[in-house]
């Protein structure tokens, strides 16, 4: 199964993770890498990095909260030196409580497939309730 990482604004990752479990009754298996506003983020490349280089092994889906912001930067970064170690990754954006429970709980060893099933997961949460109800 894919390892599934959260790197996002402090305590963003924390929260998801928190929801996760009172929506699925269990502890998820997941990885959480909450970036301080004050965090060195050259630090933050290197310690992500070493998190992912963890299990080598595992292919990997990173999500993260916002394209550009400082931890899709980092992850980004990390991402290129855990990949060029042997990691197989996937870097999502936009992150939501969809997305998360969805990758949660669509597990796959093909991180790309899962990458995909995420984003129409994502998608599918998106309602215009006001047409809904």
């Amino acid at each position: 199964m894919a390892r599934i990482v959260l790197v996002m604004h402090q305590p963003l990752g924390s929260a998801f993770s928190a929801c996760a479990e009172h929506v699925l009754g269990k502890k998820p298996e997941l990885t959480v890498f909450d970036v301080a506003p004050d965090a060195d983020p050259e630090s933050q490349v290197t310690r992500l990095a070493g998190r992912l280089l963890e299990a080598p092994n595992e292919a990997t889906l990173v999500l993260c909260d916002i394209f550009g912001a400082t931890p899709f930067n980092i992850a980004k970064r990390a991402i290129k030196l855990a990949t060029d170690r042997g990691l197989t990754a996937h870097l999502i954006t936009g992150t939501n409580l969809c997305m998360v429970l969805k990758a949660l709980t669509d597990q796959q060893d093909n991180p790309e497939q899962l990458s995909k099933s995420v984003q129409q997961g994502a998608l599918r949460g998106i309602v215009n309730a006001d047409h809904e109800c």
